[in-house]
């Protein structure tokens, strides 16, 4: 597979904008996160690895999660990286 067909597109929702900007919810406090849409096949690595290339960013973790508009993955930037910045250049903002 290659990395250019793991991303699928960012997922906006008010939950994955708090995300982002670090606005603390009930369970997460921490932000510097951002989601996406990606290929159902696709695994942490891979999504990983697509990120960091396409973005030019570090990542710490990546969380998986399948529902029915398809796989979202939640990726948590490194230290000195701002999912934000990435936000702005795939147009969330």
């Amino acid at each position: 597979m290659k990395q250019s067909d793991i991303l699928i597109r960012p997922f906006v929702s008010e939950k994955a904008m708090n995300h982002i900007s670090g606005t603390p919810t009930q369970k997460y406090t921490d932000g510097n996160k951002i989601q996406f849409i990606v290929h159902r096949n696709a695994d942490k690595e891979q999504i990983k690895a697509a990120v960091e290339d396409r973005f030019e960013v570090k990542v710490e973790k990546v969380w998986t999660r399948i529902q029915k508009d398809g796989k979202h993955a939640i990726v948590k930037l490194a230290d000195g990286y701002s999912a934000e910045d990435v936000g702005m250049r795939v147009g969330i903002f």
